[in-house]
C-alpha cells in the first residue's frame, strides 16, 4: 500500500516499512486489550473477587483513561516531542504491570492497575495523531491501518478463550506481558511525524472544545462508552453463566472482531458515500438494538451471533467515523491534546461510568436490566447525534 506522510512524500519502501511498524504498534495494543477486557473479569472471579469489587477494578483502566490522555497530550503538543512521549509511557507500562505478578488483595490490584493504566492509556491518542498525520490527505485509509490492532485482538481473545479450557486462567498474567513487551518495542519503531501550522492555532483548544458541533458530538460518544461499559466488564462472565464454554466465549468476541476488521477496509467507501455523521448516527441506531438482543436473548444463539454482528456497527465504524471527525475538529498544533480529550472524555469517563454501574445494577437488578441501560445510554446518543450542528462535517 502507497500511504503518504502529511509533510512529504516518502520512498514506496520507507512507506511499507512505517506501515507495519504503526501496524505493529496497533497489533500489540489491542491484543493487550483482546487479553484484558474479555477475561480479566475471569481472573478476578478466580482469585474471589465479588461483582462490586470486579466493576471498580474493571473501571481502572477507563478512569485512567479519563485522567492520563489529557496531561500526555498536553506535554506532547506542548513539547513537540510527541514520539518521545509515547516512547515514556510505553516503557513505565510495561514496568508497572509486573505487579500483577505480587498482589492477589484487592487495594494492591486497584493500587497495580492504576499506575500501569495511567502509562498504558496515555500512548494511544498520540499514535492516532501520529497516524493521521503520517496518512496526511488519505485519511480514509486509517481503517487499514487500525484493522491490525483487530487482527492482534483476535489471535488474543480466541487463542486465550480456547487455551483457558485447558489451562488455568492464572496464565492470563503472561499473556498481558507479552503484549505489554511488544507496545514497548514497536513504540521504538514508529516514525516521527511533522504537524503542519493551521488557522487554528491561534485559538485555544478550549474555543474548539466549546464549539456546539464538539461538545454534541462528545456528548455523544461519552453515552456510547458508557452503553459498552456493561459490555466489556461482565459479557464474558454473562455467557459463562449461560453455559458457553470459555472457548465459545472467545468465538463471540472474535466474531465481533472479524466483523469490525471488514468494516475497516470498507471506511473509504463509506465516507466517501456518507460521510462521517451519517455512519455515527447508523452505529449508534444499530448499538440500541444489539444491546437489547445481548440483555433478553442470551440463550438464542443465532440472535447472540448477530448481535455479534453488529459490532462492526456499534464499535468499528463508530471507533473509525468518530476518530476522523475529530482529526478534521482539531488541526495543527491541537492534533494530539485534541484526540486525547476526545479519549479522556468518551472512552476514559464513559467507560468509567459504564463500568462503575455494571457492578450494582448487575447484582441488584439482573443482566436483563442491565443490558437494556446500554440501549437506553446508546438511544440518547443517537438523538445528540441526530441533533448536532453538521456545519464543519465534511
Amino acid at each position: 500500500m502507497r500511504i503518504r506522510s502529511a509533510c512529504s512524500v516518502p520512498q514506496v519502501t520507507q512507506a511499507k516499512n512505517y506501515y507495519w511498524r504503526i501496524a505493529g504498534f496497533y497489533f500489540f495494543y489491542y491484543a493487550f486489550i483482546g487479553m484484558f477486557a474479555p477475561y480479566w473479569s475471569l481472573y478476578l472471579q478466580s482469585i474471589h473477587f465479588n461483582a462490586v469489587e470486579i466493576g471498580i477494578l474493571m473501571s481502572v483502566q477507563p478512569v485512567m483513561r479519563m485522567l492520563a490522555p489529557n496531561l500526555w497530550g498536553w506535554l506532547a503538543d506542548h513539547t513537540g516531542r510527541r514520539l518521545l512521549v509515547i516512547q515514556v509511557a510505553a516503557t513505565l507500562s510495561a514496568v508497572f504491570y509486573l505487579g500483577v505478578f505480587m498482589t492477589t488483595s484487592f487495594w494492591g490490584m486497584l493500587l497495580v492497575l492504576g499506575l500501569m493504566s495511567f502509562f498504558w492509556s496515555a500512548s494511544m491518542p498520540l499514535v492516532e495523531a501520529t497516524t493521521l498525520s503520517y496518512l496526511g490527505q488519505y485519511t480514509g485509509r486509517y481503517g487499514r491501518l487500525r484493522s491490525w490492532g483487530s487482527v492482534g485482538f483476535i489471535i488474543s481473545v480466541v487463542g486465550l478463550g480456547y487455551a483457558f479450557d485447558y489451562i488455568a486462567i492464572a496464565w492470563l498474567l503472561w499473556a498481558g506481558l507479552i503484549c505489554e513487551l511488544g507496545i514497548l518495542i514497536f513504540s521504538r519503531q514508529l516514525p516521527a511525524t511533522k504537524v503542519l501550522p493551521h488557522h487554528t492555532d491561534q485559538q485555544s483548544i478550549r474555543q474548539i472544545l466549546l464549539k456546539p458541533s464538539v461538545l454534541t458530538l462528545f456528548g455523544a460518544c461519552f453515552l456510547m462508552s458508557a452503553a459498552h461499559g456493561p459490555y466489556y466488564t461482565f459479557f464474558s462472565i454473562y455467557l459463562v453463566e449461560h453455559g458457553y464454554s470459555k472457548g465459545a466465549v472467545g468465538g463471540l468476541w472474535a466474531l465481533g472482531v472479524i466483523c469490525e476488521i471488514a468494516v475497516f477496509f470498507l471506511m473509504p467507501r463509506l465516507v466517501q458515500r456518507y460521510g462521517f455523521t451519517r455512519i455515527l448516527i447508523a452505529s449508534f441506531s444499530l448499538a440500541v438494538v444489539r444491546f437489547m438482543m445481548i440483555g433478553w436473548y442470551v440463550d438464542f444463539l443465532l440472535l447472540l451471533l448477530l448481535a455479534q454482528v453488529l459490532h462492526a456497527a456499534t464499535f468499528g465504524a463508530y471507533h473509525a467515523a468518530s476518530v476522523g471527525l475529530v482529526h478534521e475538529l482539531f488541526q495543527g498544533r491541537h492534533q494530539s491534546r485534541g484526540q486525547a480529550t476526545f479519549g479522556s472524555l468518551t472512552y476514559g469517563a464513559g467507560g468509567m461510568l459504564g463500568g462503575l454501574i455494571s457492578g450494582p445494577i448487575w447484582q441488584y437488578y439482573g443482566a436483563s436490566a442491565l443490558y437494556s441501560c446500554s440501549a437506553g445510554m446508546a438511544l440518547l446518543g443517537l438523538l445528540l447525534m441526530m441533533w448536532r450542528p453538521r456545519s464543519s462535517d465534511r
